[in-house]
């Protein structure tokens, strides 16, 4: 097992058997982020993936310390008359979330507690999101007087449509994990206590599985979501990456342990 810590120490990453596990570590404020937290959560991805790209990592999984998973941005010495909300969230937040949506392997998120902000934004960056039935979700910013962030408008009214995202907003009003699932926001709920040790072995799994396909299909999901591709179109791209696949050596395993009625050896 290799373990790599990066500064500050309220992010860190550990990498072993083909996972990298990257931790909110502040819970004493519930893993909310400042500047430098943000710069160490960004070097995590980065040392992850130059790690994926040595094939030392085929699935990374994003979990917070503590109570919450993350409760937004850390406002405790933020003086409301200086505060440079644009350099914040364009310059530091933006690019973070758009370094982490393009990690070349599969990511997943354990969330439990407060996903405020850019806690949501963390997770809506994120390829599969799994999250406590009492995590707390949603967008309580009408008390501090500002507005929902993180691309949390787009993926409320994505998902949620327009009524309930101004709902959620104008109200302040927290939904729970159980609730989000229910209403489309997220993958699966799962009770608290055993939200860690079923993702740990999901994504376990995921990381011997054939990860040059489950890039292929990440990145196509990402064209329909962006480009908002029809389905002739999308079926081309479909046809396309099976075309790149097939000539890949996981897909020669995958056939052959098929034929031969065995579990395939995918080497990613």
């Amino acid at each position: 097992m290799s373990e790599a810590h990066v500064e500050p120490a309220m992010v860190s990453l550990t990498i072993d058997s083909g996972v990298a596990e990257v931790v909110l570590n502040a819970p004493h404020k519930l893993n909310s982020l400042d500047p430098a937290g943000l710069r160490a959560l960004s070097q995590a991805y980065a040392t992850a993936g130059e790690a994926a790209a040595r094939g030392e990592v085929r699935a990374l999984l994003l979990r917070g310390e503590g109570r919450a998973f993350c409760a937004g941005r850390d406002i405790a010495g933020v003086s409301a008359e200086n505060d440079d909300a644009d350099a914040y969230l364009s310059g530091l937040v933006q690019p973070l979330l758009q370094q982490m949506s393009a990690f070349p392997a599969p990511t997943f998120a354990a969330a439990q507690g407060a996903c405020l902000g850019v806690g949501l934004g963390l997770l809506l960056a994120t390829d599969v999101v799994y999250v406590a039935e009492n995590a707390k979700i949603g967008s309580p910013f009408a008390k501090l007087g500002a507005t929902l962030d993180s691309g949390g408008h787009w993926y409320f009214t994505e998902r949620l449509g327009m009524h309930r995202t101004l709902d959620l907003i104008y109200t302040a009003q927290l939904i729970s994990g159980s609730e989000a699932v229910a209403q489309g926001l997220f993958s699966r709920a799962m009770p608290a206590e055993s939200l860690l040790e079923n993702t740990r072995s999901i994504v376990a799994g995921a990381a011997t599985g054939p990860t040059s396909a489950f890039q292929e299909s990440k990145e196509l999901v990402a064209q329909i979501r962006d480009q908002r591709l029809g389905l002739w179109d999308a079926m081309a791209h479909e046809n396309s990456a099976q075309a790149r696949l097939s000539r890949s050596a996981d897909y020669a395993e995958g056939f052959t342990a098929f034929q031969e009625k065995r579990a395939p050896h995918f080497r990613g």
